[in-house]
């Protein structure tokens, strides 16, 4: 389970990115990639290893 867990985004970060990226009309930036919806920026933060994930969902929140 522990394995499963590091490859997934958790619920609390999953409900902000949907809130962020709902109807947005200008892109985030993270990591110098532009994001318009929620589909991308998740797959782009689970593609990632999990230290650089919690670096990228920080500075998507705080651009938001």
């Amino acid at each position: 389970m522990a394995e499963e867990d590091k490859k997934s985004l958790t619920r609390q970060q999953r409900r902000l990115l949907r809130r962020i990226y709902n109807g947005r009309m200008a892109p985030i930036f993270a990591d110098g990639k532009p994001f318009l919806s929620f589909k991308d920026a998740s797959q782009y933060l689970l593609s990632i290893a999990p230290e650089a994930r919690a670096a990228a969902y920080l500075e998507m929140k705080n651009q938001a």
